[in-house]
């Protein structure tokens, strides 16, 4: 009987298997991913129920509570939580899966220590699951604005953090050595430790790729511990995180990398670099800045042929996607082609620009990356860019720039730019836009709702 249950178990979590690749497949468009977040969400809930009716499970008590505090957790914060605050929930949810991972190695240690192919697979998956906790709760407070997202730059950092990276490490394998689980302590504080510093000197411009890479570690973290679990007594649950956790780890580790790319910048540069501690200096901008009010603005929109809005986190925060909608079908009633431009870091989390104007309910059709849009600039009436920075900075054309090689959104090649924006301040790099000063660009100041519903109004009198 019990050889019986095991079997259809078995082939219960492979069909979770197959589903859960079929929703991250679903995944890579706008218009599936919706339908993927739900197959995926179905699997794991498939793979959860099943694993209950293990021969071998006990305390079932502990697990339903555990469940319940963390379905009945997730499915609260995902409805109170406001899109603008999205990058921080998923920093934290990340760092809850690390902190689990974390946690069953510790579990596997504590009870299994003499085991060397396990216990090592447990230490590493320790490691990653300390390190992406850690970090993610520095990601989260810099995101929520409870600590500055500034890079928070120490003395010697490099130096010190190798040294505590070394030193945590190598009392993980000590207490594999010496098969005593006190050292264990030293090695999750060193590491935990670790996964701080390192997340410190990290500026909200890189943020995209710090989330990124912290769902990847996750992911192998859980399969790291899945590989440990299968000559445990769960050892089917195990083949099951090892499936899991390596298609996370694997998407998550190849939209790190394309992240990172949009930035031109490698993921080692991102991580040690401390991008945005210094300013840009001695680089003398020509030119300066020309307010413009929402009546100018509405009659050039109102006779253009083509205006290409450009969203970014100013729309983000100002909640404003709602507004952009209206703005955009007025626009089109009048004949006016309306096209998005999404750059791939736009906003704090990749994707976040694409997820907050599809809550507007802007057709997926509209929206244009960019290698698709680049091209339209030259020809484009009127550039509307609405609290994007780095992300249109013609900086990142010139040599000597930290933006350098950057690949940007082409707006300055519109035959009129308007900026909207609440003040004259840098982006989250902290350099200062070549484009605010150039000779066909604009700015209308204000908080972005604000402003593009004067803009509304204006446009309904023309």
């Amino acid at each position: 009987m019990t050889t019986w249950i095991q079997d259809v178990i078995d082939a219960v979590y492979v069909i979770a298997v197959l589903v859960f690749i079929l929703g991250l497949r679903a995944m890579s468009s706008p218009t599936t991913a919706r339908r993927g977040i739900v197959y995926a969400g179905c699997a794991m809930l498939i793979a959860v129920v099943v694993t209950f009716f293990s021969p071998s499970l006990s305390n079932f008590l502990l697990i339903f509570i555990g469940v319940a505090i963390g379905g009945l957790g997730g499915w609260y914060w995902a409805r109170v939580v406001k899109m603008t605050a999205m990058p921080q929930m998923v920093a934290m949810f990340n760092g809850m899966g690390g902190g689990s991972a974390a946690a069953i190695a510790a579990v596997e240690l504590l009870s299994n220590l003499s085991n060397y192919a396990t216990s090592g697979l447990s230490v590493a998956g320790g490691i990653i699951g300390s390190i992406s906790i850690a970090g993610s709760i520095i990601a989260f407070l810099k995101l929520q604005g409870w600590m500055t997202s500034k890079p928070v730059v120490l003395p010697a950092r490099q130096i010190v953090n190798t040294a505590v990276l070394i030193v945590g490490v190598a009392f993980g394998g000590y207490a594999l050595i010496v098969l005593n689980t006190l050292w264990l302590l030293p090695f999750y504080i060193l590491l935990l430790l670790y996964g701080i510093l390192l997340t410190l000197p990290i500026g909200g411009a890189d943020m995209p790729v710090v989330i990124s890479l912290f769902n990847a570690l996750t992911g192998i973290a859980v399969g790291l511990d899945g590989f440990a679990l299968v000559n445990g007594p769960l050892g089917d649950a195990g083949y099951a995180m090892v499936i899991a956790g390596v298609l996370v780890g694997s998407a998550g580790s190849l939209l790190t990398f394309l992240m990172a790319k949009a930035m031109n910048r490698s993921v080692s540069n991102v991580f040690f670099s401390a991008f945005g501690a210094t300013e840009e200096t001695g680089a003398a901008i020509k030119g300066q800045l020309k307010p413009i009010d929402a009546a100018d603005v509405a009659a050039m929109m109102a006779y253009a042929n083509q205006v290409i809005i450009v969203p970014g986190y100013g729309m983000a925060v100002a909640q404003a996607q709602q507004k952009v909608k209206e703005l955009a079908d007025l626009l089109e009633t009048k004949g006016v082609t309306v096209k998005f431009a999404i750059h791939p870091v736009a906003g704090r989390m990749p994707g976040h620009m694409n997820v907050l104007l599809a809550e507007a309910g802007i057709s997926y059709d509209k929206l244009f990356d960019r290698d698709e849009i680049n091209a339209e600039f030259p020809a484009t009436d009127l550039a509307f860019v609405i609290g994007a920075n780095d992300v249109v900075n013609p900086a990142a054309h010139r040599q000597g720039s930290p933006l350098y090689g950057m690949p940007i959104l082409d707006v300055e090649q519109a035959k009129n730019v308007i900026v909207n924006k609440r003040g004259q301040g840098k982006g989250f790099a902290g350099i200062e836009n070549d484009l605010f000063y150039r000779d066909n660009c604009h700015m209308l100041y204000g908080d972005a709702q604000a402003a593009v519903g004067q803009l509304v109004s204006e446009l309904k009198k023309l």
